[in-house]
Order: C-alpha cells, then sequence, then structure tokens
C-alpha cells in the first residue's frame, strides 16, 4: 500500500464512538497514512457528507443507527462509481461475524483497538466492496430507500414515497406523486424484498397496496375489457392483466 492516506469516514449514532475513532484515526496516522473525511451519526447523514465533500476510501460504519443503518448505508455506497471500502464496526459475537465474514466485508469488534483499525485499514485497497445480495443477506428486511443515480449523485427515494414501478428494457421506473425515478434493479427483486408492500398487478408493474383507492372496470366499448387501478396522487390508471386480476381483487378484498 502506498503513503497516499486514506480518505475516512466515520459513521455512528454515539458521539463517545465516533470520538474514539476519530482518535484511533490519529494514533494510527504514521504506520497508516489516512484523513479524516468526516463523521455522521447515521447514514443517511454520511451519504450526504459523501454527496458534498467528494470520494472517501473507506467508511467506517456501526450496524445498528437510527434513520439508515449500516448494512443500507453500504448497499447505497455499493452503487457510487468508485464505492468506498466499508468496514463495520459491531458488537456483535462470534457467530455474527463469522457471516460478516462470508458478506467479504470487514469488521472491527467494539471497543476497537488500534492495531486492529490498522489492520483493516491496510488491506483497504485490495478488497472489493461487498456484494448487495450478502449484504441483503445480512439484513433480510426491506430498505427505507431506493437508490438513484442521477448526474453522478445518489439520490434517496424513500420507499413510502413510491406509488408503483414498472419493468421498462433493463430499468425500472419508479413513480411518486411527484415524478419519476430510474432505478437500476430488477423488478422482480424489489417484489420479492417488498412482498407486503407492492402488489405486482401486470408482469411489467408493481403498485404500492397503501396508495390504491379503488379499481375502475374500462375497455367496454372497444371490446377490450379490464380492470384498472386508481392511486392516490397518480391520475394515471394503470391496467390488471387478466391472469393477475384474481391475485388483485383476493389481496385488494374486492
Amino acid at each position: 500500500m502506498n503513503d497516499t492516506p486514506l480518505r475516512v469516514l466515520v459513521v455512528d449514532d454515539e458521539t463517545p464512538a465516533r470520538s474514539r475513532l476519530r482518535d484511533l484515526l490519529g494514533d494510527i496516522a504514521g504506520e497508516c497514512p489516512n484523513l479524516l473525511a468526516g463523521m455522521a451519526a447515521n447514514g443517511l447523514e454520511a451519504l450526504r457528507l459523501i454527496e458534498q465533500g467528494g470520494a472517501v476510501d473507506a467508511v467506517l460504519c456501526d450496524i445498528r443507527m437510527p434513520v439508515m443503518d449500516g448494512v443500507e448505508l453500504a448497499r447505497h455506497l455499493g452503487r457510487l462509481p468508485a464505492p468506498p471500502a466499508v468496514i463495520f464496526t459491531t458488537a456483535y459475537d462470534q457467530y455474527a461475524v463469522q457471516a460478516f465474514e462470508l458478506a467479504a466485508v470487514d469488521y472491527l469488534l467494539k471497543p476497537v483497538r488500534a492495531e486492529r483499525l490498522a489492520a483493516a485499514l491496510a488491506k483497504v485497497r485490495q478488497r472489493r466492496p461487498p456484494a448487495d445480495e450478502a449484504l441483503a443477506a445480512l439484513a433480510p428486511g426491506e430498505r427505507r430507500h431506493f437508490s438513484v443515480n442521477e448526474r453522478g449523485r445518489i439520490l434517496l427515494l424513500p420507499v413510502a414515497e413510491v406509488r408503483y414501478l414498472k419493468a421498462e428494457l433493463k430499468y425500472v421506473t419508479a413513480r411518486t406523486a411527484e415524478r419519476e425515478f430510474v432505478l437500476d434493479e430488477a423488478l422482480t427483486q424489489i417484489e420479492q424484498e417488498f412482498a407486503g408492500r407492492f402488489l405486482r398487478i401486470h408482469r411489467n408493474c408493481l403498485v404500492a397496496r397503501a396508495a390504491v383507492v379503488g379499481v375502475e372496470r374500462a375497455g367496454e366499448q372497444d371490446g377490450e375489457a379490464h380492470w384498472e387501478i386508481l392511486l392516490a396522487g397518480i391520475a394515471e390508471r394503470l391496467p390488471v392483466s387478466r391472469r393477475q386480476w384474481p391475485t388483485v381483487k383476493q389481496a385488494l378484498g374486492l
């Protein structure tokens, strides 16, 4: 590893933990050159700092945090053009640590020791970012945000604001009450992750169950009768395929 200082971002919801990591980075700067790129109290703050301050080489990240936890942060960081290395700091027991090893992310057990931190940073340049699938396995619950890449920036789209998602070619369009966003994700993957939130109404369309305000019969005059979904805040009516109608009808209690 060369002598170019690593730009390190510290993310932890506890002030003493952030201060300790900052001090340890200073202690090991001689053997492992580094620069403190900033400190954040949760994943959302961390992403905002990265957007404002430029590239980061490594993120020291707690796992359990409010607003956005460390695993979801790592998933968003993995979508950056040049994703930083993510090193989790954790109080998990040995069994959980083995899971992080399988996910190909580094980890530091709390309380973090200087020699262990130096060893983790020494491996940063040789480590690949963890696969999204591995991170999803570590935190099988739903994400709170989708990642949207626009003009080199990551926009965080709250999942709760999405009215529907449509598959178009190799991308998925997510529609909110205000606008559309393009996601680089598969519709089937989204359906599996958010099975309780989104309902498939067509082979290429999912709708937010909570946004459905009704259904209407349409197309009877031209002989192509079908049902359409009405969504809150959206003028567009979305057709339900014949194949999906029985499932939709049951899911909506019609």
